[in-house]
């Protein structure tokens, strides 16, 4: 009965079969998402334009704000409420075998970690450097890989995994 379930789920025109808190704060992560990505992207633009770096620096701060409630609420999707995952966890040598389920398993969760990491260590970075052009090279350097590491690792429509632009 549960593969059934789990079927269904993977099926992404069965969404309303999808348990009402996974799908509340899965809506929640789908719009939080804009905010890390405009705040990713006005960041590194900040760190290019802005030689004292103030602008950037507030910037920064946001985003990296932003990016922890963001992984904190994909956190929660991933241990507690994603069938995605429950269903990959429970055997994952299966998953890895499975495109969809080692995406989300795998895939998307270590991209994103991936991307909050570089964010947190290039505000460090950033924040200890000598120089201004040394603070700006190194957030434009983090803060960009990071924004792009997300771009990449975001589920876009069309995509194998993909999911709607807005999710309500």
């Amino acid at each position: 009965m549960e593969n059934v379930y789990i079927l269904a789920v993977l099926n992404m025109d069965a969404c309303d079969r999808l348990p009402p808190m996974y799908s509340v704060v899965l809506g929640l992560h789908s719009w939080i998402r804009w905010a890390a990505l405009a705040l990713g992207i006005a960041t590194t633009i900040a760190a290019i334009v802005d030689r004292s770096g103030r602008g950037s620096s507030r910037l920064g701060l946001f985003f990296m704000m932003t990016l922890d409630v963001q992984m904190l609420i994909g956190l929660l999707l991933y241990l507690a409420l994603s069938p995605f995952t429950r269903t990959a966890l429970d055997d994952f040598g299966a998953a890895m075998r499975n495109p969809s389920l080692r995406y989300w398993a795998v895939e998307h969760a270590a991209t994103m970690m991936l991307a909050v990491v570089l964010a947190h260590v290039g505000r460090v970075l950033a924040r200890t450097a000598r120089t201004p052009d040394a603070r700006r090279t190194r957030e434009i350097v983090c803060v960009g890989l990071s924004t792009v590491l997300m771009v990449v690792a975001t589920p876009w429509p069309g995509m194998a995994n993909g999911r709607p632009l807005f999710r309500v």
